[in-house]
């Protein structure tokens, strides 16, 4: 996905192309104020002649470069940190050797908020998803550099990470930071938050669990409010406000900080599962 940013934080969700876990091809990489390429118009409307399709996806390849660091991240860090689909559903208690609060986050981009954020709750665990191979080299050298054991990693699609890794009930909070908004009319239904996505979200949370969200993108901002506010099992927590203040726990990046520079605006949204 998804696995999926922008920021380098992604809304990439859906199909590697290569096994979780296994030598990546180049995937993708996007950022803020840059625009989402073009997708051929054969992609939006099959034909009754089309052959079958895989499921939409909310990314789009593009190849990327590994440093010395990034490539060592792949090579010594994926053994230590590293997840696959192939392990099943997972005993979170016996994967990490205890029980404390987890939080998944969906494309961590290079992984800069998700190892300060594991940096900073050494008694929380937390699990990444994320396709752009220099950024799952990136966060798995930090990891190694930090020595850091509070953090599993998986390199390939979210959606089937949770519906295949994650069991029902098990996570605290899911962050979604910064997701491509694609935002033209006709790649809308390409954005990750959809209906059919927050009921996956809910299963996953606890009770009292959070789903957080965080975009650039205003009009993004307004669809994930008219998604979350309509679906069954959810509270927001930020009331009629609609969007919370930013949190604390929620690092600032440098796209971050330079949007603000240029007076653009960030969205926060916490919705709280309630059954």
């Amino acid at each position: 996905i998804f696995a999926a940013g922008r920021h380098p934080a992604l809304s990439r969700l859906s199909f590697c192309q290569a096994p979780c876990g296994a030598p990546l091809y180049p995937t993708i990489t996007e950022h803020p104020m840059s625009d989402t390429p073009e997708l051929p118009d054969s992609a939006e409307t099959p034909t009754p002649d089309s052959p079958p399709r895989r499921a939409i996806r909310s990314f789009v390849m593009r190849a990327g470069r590994m440093t010395e660091g990034q490539q060592k991240g792949i090579d010594q860090g994926r053994p230590r940190y590293g997840l696959t689909l192939d392990q099943g559903m997972l005993d979170l208690d016996a994967l990490f050797g205890r029980s404390a609060p987890r939080t998944l986050e969906i494309g961590f981009g290079m992984g800069h908020s998700l190892l300060e954020m594991a940096a900073a709750a050494p008694e929380q665990d937390f699990i990444g998803i994320e396709v752009h191979r220099p950024g799952v080299g990136a966060l798995l050298n930090g990891l190694l550099t930090e020595g850091l054991s509070n953090v599993r990693v998986f390199d390939c699609d979210a959606i089937e990470v949770l519906n295949r890794c994650i069991p029902d009930g098990s996570l605290d909070r899911l962050l979604l930071f910064f997701p491509d908004p694609w935002h033209k009319k006709k790649h809308h239904k390409r954005r990750i938050v959809q209906p059919a996505f927050a009921e996956q979200v809910r299963r996953k949370l606890k009770v009292g669990g959070v789903f957080h969200m965080a975009t650039d993108w205003e009009h993004y901002a307004e669809h994930m409010l008219e998604v979350m506010n309509v679906a069954p099992g959810y509270r927001n927590q930020a009331g009629e406000a609609g969007y919370v203040p930013r949190p604390e726990e929620r690092p600032i990046t440098k796209f971050e900080r330079r949007g603000e520079r240029l007076g653009h605006g960030v969205w926060d949204l916490k919705f709280e599962r309630v059954d």
